[in-house]
């Protein structure tokens, strides 16, 4: 009886290290997408700012061509 005692804690101490990790894994996998996707917001943010700089400098004339 000891023996299957034995057995029946290691197993269910290797399933619950062995669930663990996977969960690790997914949380890391997790945070990765998460700064991904933040750093692909922040380059679409600076793409738009120069688009929009640099219509902006295409329609608006500078003071001395008004004159």
């Amino acid at each position: 009886m000891k023996k299957l005692f034995a057995l029946l804690v290691v197993a269910g101490m290797v399933a619950f290290v062995a669930c663990k990790s996977g969960a690790n894994k997914e949380a890391e996998q997790a945070k990765l997408d998460s700064i991904a996707k933040a750093d692909s917001i922040r380059i679409a943010d600076s793409l738009a700012q120069v688009a929009a700089d640099t219509i902006k400098a295409d329609t608006v004339k500078p003071a001395e061509e008004v004159k």
